[in-house]
């Protein structure tokens, strides 16, 4: 039978964790091995620093504090930013950073969220419209792009599997990096005693989006990624796909900055718009989460009746390296908040119960917290139209249906900017299905120099590259 190491014995007693060792005799050997690698991973001494901090709680900075963030508009010339964004890109310095851990259980699709078909007309997978970006940035720009997917301990297998399977969209195997969300387990809120989810497994869940961050450099990734020459890291979710991948003209206002962070923005809808507001605090960048903002605070309008605080977060940024580096390690690191949740666990007898009050705290680690760390940074507004619809709901905003119709709007707007005549309804979208693969056009532009302007459109059309 597999033993218990003395030494995690004896810390396991040191801070009073040696129930998740009660019934090891009754454990199979696979459930003693699971559970030796959880507690071999926890920072028992970190656990217990967090559970100290179980009654501090959040608070958003004085109004007097908080001041509109200053933002770069967009139909700026931006002809040395694009430079710059293209020259990098060439020289193989940006690695791009796709987030994807969630599944689709609001969308009522069991499976990582990235899966979910949305192409209009090709039905093709959120995964692949964001691999088929970083590929035509590839060729346009004659250099390896590596890209990095970030699933969870959920989603992991079936999204390797996913790309595997779709031979990785055509990209090579071996510039497509997959790595996991860290977890950190839950304690129980009167006892701080690690809590189990069933005999010889604790209960964990995901870390926060700031995991992701620190991830990179506890797998190694930052090192290699240093290694191969590469700088910047641009960072999206896996849900928006209008997102333009490493947009160089994004990247080319960062560098013009030597920013260590750069963030874009859209126009908030409303005060109650379900978006991260970016805004200054005490002159740091930062982002106050929507649920955070005082009701007042987020309705304050400025002289010309527009929102004070009317910079919304698409979660699109770019981190340079060697900051990531310096907010993942010692003393920076990200750090963690505490939150009270209802957690079902094992009871003292093993017995699973399923709480209806609060009785477990979990920790996240929140991408908010880098953002004031920056020295240097940029903020740089993009447009709603031509970047951002997420997919979250099975019906209403943000569903199959408005991403689909946000994908045939874009569509149609390149193909009119290209002088093909396209059918819009009384609203002015897309009559009918439009959509352009990022392998036939990247962007407008490319489509203009490739599209027959004497197109014509009348039903479902799908531009790709055979």
């Amino acid at each position: 039978m597999l033993a218990i190491p003395a030494a995690l014995r004896q810390r396991l007693q040191q801070f009073g964790q040696e129930h998740v060792i009660d019934g090891w005799d009754r454990l199979a050997d696979e459930q003693r091995q699971g559970l030796l690698a959880q507690l071999n991973a926890i920072d028992l001494e970190q656990m217990q620093r967090l559970y100290a901090q179980r009654d501090k709680v959040f608070a958003v900075p004085s109004p007097e504090k908080i001041a509109p963030v200053p933002v770069l508009q967009l139909n700026a010339d931006v002809t040395e930013e694009k430079r710059l964004g293209t020259e990098a890109l060439a020289r193989g310095e940006v690695a791009v950073l796709l987030v994807a851990g969630g599944q689709g259980s609001r969308l009522g699709f069991d499976h990582p969220k990235g899966m979910y078909g949305v192409g209009p007309v090709s039905n093709k997978s959120l995964f692949q419209i964001h691999a088929e970006k970083v590929l035509a940035l590839r060729r346009r720009h004659k250099h390896p792009v590596p890209f990095l997917v970030m699933t969870s301990d959920a989603t992991d297998q079936e999204t390797k599997d996913f790309f595997a399977a779709h031979r990785w969209f055509g990209l090579p195997d071996d510039e497509v990096t997959f790595f996991r969300q860290g977890t950190m387990p839950a304690l129980d809120l009167q006892s701080g005693r690690l809590l189990l989810d069933a005999p010889g497994k604790l209960f964990t869940s995901p870390n926060g989006h700031g995991g992701t961050l620190t991830a990179l450099a506890d797998d190694g990734i930052l090192d290699r990624l240093s290694s191969q020459g590469i700088k910047e890291i641009f960072y999206f979710q896996v849900d928006n796909p209008l997102v333009k991948v490493a947009d160089p003209v994004f990247l080319g206002h960062h560098l013009k900055a030597h920013a260590e962070v750069s963030s874009k923005i859209v126009a908030k809808l409303g005060p109650t718009d379900k978006l991260g507001n970016l805004a200054l605090v005490d002159g740091r960048c930062t982002i106050i989460e929507y649920s955070d903002l005082p009701e007042a605070l987020a309705k304050q309008t400025d002289e010309h009746g527009k929102l004070r605080l009317w910079a919304g977060s698409p979660a699109i940024h770019v981190f340079s390296l060697e900051f990531l580096r310096r907010v993942t390690q010692g003393a920076l690191r990200i750090p963690f908040h505490v939150a009270r949740k209802k957690v079902p666990c094992l009871d003292a007898t093993g017995k699973l119960v399923q709480p209806q009050v609060e009785n477990a705290l979990k920790f996240e680690m929140f991408i908010f917290d880098v953002l004031p760390m920056a020295e240097r940074w940029t903020v740089v507004e993009t447009s709603r139209r031509e970047e951002f619809e997420p997919l979250k709901n099975a019906t209403g905003a943000d569903s199959p249906a408005t991403v689909k119709a946000a994908i045939s709007n874009l569509a149609a707007d390149w193909l009119a900017k290209a002088g093909v005549t396209v059918p819009r309804d009384a609203n002015g979208s897309a009559a009918v299905p439009l959509e352009i693969s990022p392998l036939y056009a990247l962007d407008a532009e490319e489509l203009a120099g490739k599209v027959d302007c004497n197109l014509k459109i009348d039903g479902p059309t799908y531009l790709f590259k055979p």
